[in-house]
């Protein structure tokens, strides 16, 4: 499985997302982690980004 380069941390901040968030939603996809610093291969951070685009477009805007 290849590496994104893309830690948790990076993820957050470039999709305006909480870490938390993104821990929750790597809980949710079964995608193991250790901090925000942890790099994810490239198919979960896809899967996270996608995830975390799939509960925007859900969510009502003002």
């Amino acid at each position: 499985m290849g590496f994104a380069d893309y830690s948790i941390a990076e993820i957050a901040e470039d999709y305006k997302l909480t870490i938390e968030a993104v821990f929750k939603l790597c809980d949710q996809l079964g995608i193991a982690y250790q901090d925000a610093e942890t790099k994810l291969a490239l198919e979960d951070a896809k899967a996270v980004i996608m995830a975390s685009e799939a509960q925007n477009s859900k969510t009502p805007k003002d």
